[in-house]
């Protein structure tokens, strides 16, 4: 047992009903980082199906389209003659053998570090072809090094004439083998002249057939997020204002998008995860979109106040895509993608993280007002953070981010203890643990999180939402550590970060009850600690949850009194789920996904007095069925009916 100084008492007052918290105050938050989306989140296979990504000038650089065969049988170029005119450059593919091998010679595509292939799975591959006569085609999955093919088809080309140029090929792919890292693979035996254009491959299984890989938002969805940020981060900003992300050109069919290179990030993105698709996404996951705009100001450049208006336009042109009837001029294009009813839109974010840029102010009162006047239902985030002053600018929420140790992210659950109680809530839109204590994901990093989100549920009349960055990473390429869920092509785990948000998925709508916690020592030195009240709708029953960290490198016991509850109102048997591990730095991995997971145990003789061991370094979550007095007369009625 615990010794004398290692006694702490926490008192929850159940008396009253508690305060209410946000409906939507965790939720999560995409950014176009460490290959999220184009080569995650987004299903599609095919890296660069348009040959845009080395830019529209020619030669371009078709990376990561390879040969296949030698430079005597078949050479690759590009040349703009491509069908689409905002992506003008095709691949010209030259067949030079006369006799070429039996497997033909061509292009080949490894998508995102690998392709995942699976046996029985359907997969549709789309492309666009030209050829100056008829010719067969072979379009084919084959494994990682191209030794065994996995599918194949053959394609017939009609020779390009006056009133037929380019053909478009559709066809479903079956593999009869598996290869998680496999590879599209595109040739031909006769010499001659082809173009391909537009390539795209992608499983016909993916989350409601919305184009969502669906591993990864299962994940989301475990996550019970109530909000979705979306598309960044400095991925709006871009280093540059000509790379930053342009809903308006992610919009309609994928083989119409431009495209563009992310500078920040250092990678080209085709944009088939478009502003669309967000909303999709938002909508799947039952998640209330919120959608952060540039407002003229990257890294590098920015447009003056007095040049501004057609950025604002811009903006307004995109709020009715989402929210205007479909027969408005934008809303009509969101219906001819197949949402004739609006998006809901209740939130948008003017710019990221440029508060103290020349033009952010007078920016942001443009945007403000346009926005305001015509949607005042829209609730409108600042850059500026409030927490400490009050803003000079009129706003909805103001965005907080904050990346730090282990030890500031603990103390930081008071950081919000003395914001002023007026104005302006807090948007926590960014927060993680970096630097040495976080390594790829440390167990170390989620529990000072943990602590934070615990301060966050205590000061939630002054926090309205928060949500952890960055969600996503590809192991393959990672521009940031940590993230909170790992994968590469066919493969994902949450890392213990990831495991936290999920201990408070059901925080949002509950009710916060007065608690505090006293002892010899400084509690706050090393516990944190929050109550809630919450009805679970799923089930009808209500619960009493008491989440506590400990921090300190000692067990303690800690006494829980629950004041304003008889003891025949908590169920006797308890649920405790405990986050912790052996080494404080210890990561899950591809190898070891469930190193660092919650473990639950059941509690016998629980009570509204009861004490409890609270392990050295844990995160723990305390569940207490409550019996309220209609549940018991709904149980009695059952019984007398039996």
């Amino acid at each position: 047992m615990a010794s004398l100084g290692q006694i702490y008492n926490l008192t929850v007052d159940a008396s009253q009903s508690g305060r209410p918290i946000p409906p939507n105050l965790f939720g999560i938050f995409f950014e176009e980082i460490n290959h999220a989306g184009a080569g995650g989140l987004w299903a599609e296979l095919v890296a660069n199906r348009g040959f845009e990504a080395g830019g529209q000038s020619t030669p371009s650089n078709i990376a990561p389209w390879s040969v296949i065969g030698d430079a005597a049988s078949v050479q690759l170029s590009t040349e703009r003659i491509s069908l689409f005119a905002l992506n003008p450059v095709a691949l010209r593919v030259d067949v030079l053998c006369s006799k070429c091998p039996a497997g033909g010679v061509g292009v080949y595509n490894p998508g995102y570090w690998g392709m995942n292939i699976i046996a029985g799975s359907q997969y549709k591959v789309v492309c666009w072809a030209l050829s100056l006569d008829d010719r067969n085609i072979s379009i084919s999955f084959t494994s990682s090094d191209g030794s065994r093919t996995l599918a194949q088809q053959y394609v017939s080309l009609e020779a390009a004439s006056s009133s037929q140029t380019w053909n478009k090929l559709e066809i479903l792919l079956n593999p009869s083998d598996t290869d998680h890292y496999g590879r599209l693979s595109i040739t031909a035996t006769q010499a001659g002249v082809f173009w391909l254009d537009q390539v795209s491959a992608m499983p016909l299984d993916t989350y409601k057939g919305h184009g969502f890989r669906n591993d990864l938002v299962l994940m989301l969805q475990d996550l019970k997020p109530r909000f979705l940020r979306f598309p960044g981060g400095c991925f709006v900003e871009g280093q540059w204002l000509r790379n930053a992300f342009r809903w308006r050109q992610s919009i309609g069919p994928w083989e119409e998008r431009p495209g563009h290179f992310g500078d920040v990030w250092g990678y080209w993105t085709d944009d088939g995860l478009g502003f669309f698709e967000f909303f999709l996404l938002a909508e799947d996951l039952k998640a209330t979109p919120i959608w952060v705009f540039n407002n003229g100001i990257s890294h590098t450049d920015e447009v003056s106040s007095s040049v501004i208006q057609p950025f604002v336009q811009d903006v307004m042109n995109g709020i009715e895509f989402a929210r205007g009837p479909a027969n408005s001029t934008w809303g009509s294009i969101r219906a001819s993608m197949g949402h004739p009813e609006p998006f809901s839109l209740e939130y948008v974010a003017i710019g990221n993280e440029d508060c103290g840029k020349q033009y952010y102010h007078d920016n942001y009162i443009k945007f403000y007002e346009a926005i305001n006047d015509t949607y005042p239902d829209i609730g409108i985030i600042s850059n500026c953070d409030g927490s400490y002053r009050r803003l000079d600018h009129p706003a909805d929420m103001y965005d907080f981010h904050i990346y730090t140790s282990a030890n500031r992210l603990f103390a930081m659950n008071h950081q919000f203890d003395s914001t002023l109680r007026s104005g302006p809530k807090a948007f926590v839109s960014e927060y993680a643990v970096t630097g040495k204590d976080a390594g790829k994901g440390s167990f170390y990093a989620a529990l000072a999180e943990a602590s934070f989100l615990i301060g966050i549920e205590t000061n939630s009349d002054v926090v309205e939402m928060a949500s952890y960055a960055p969600l996503f990473v590809n192991d393959n390429d990672r521009r940031w550590n940590p993230d909170a869920i790992v994968f590469d092509a066919w493969q994902s785990y949450g890392t213990p970060s990831y495991w936290v948000q999920t201990l408070f998925k059901n925080s949002s709508g509950s009710s916060l009850l007065p608690s505090i916690i006293t002892g010899k020592d400084s509690a706050s030195n090393i516990l944190a600690a929050s109550a809630l009240r919450r009805f679970d709708d799923d089930n009808g029953l209500e619960f009493l949850d008491i989440k506590i960290v400990n921090f300190g490198k000692t067990d303690v016991l800690v006494t829980l009194q629950i004041f304003g509850l008889l003891a025949n109102e908590i169920n006797q048997e308890a649920a405790i789920s405990r986050l912790m591990s052996e080494n404080i730095m210890d990561e899950n991995t591809f190898s070891q996904q469930q190193k660092v997971v919650p473990k639950m145990e059941t509690l016998q003789g629980a009570g509204a007095n009861m004490d409890m061991k609270i392990p050295a370094l844990s995160f723990n979550v305390l569940e207490c069925q409550l019996i309220t007095p209609l549940h018991q007369l709904m149980f009695s009625q059952s019984n007398s009916r039996g």
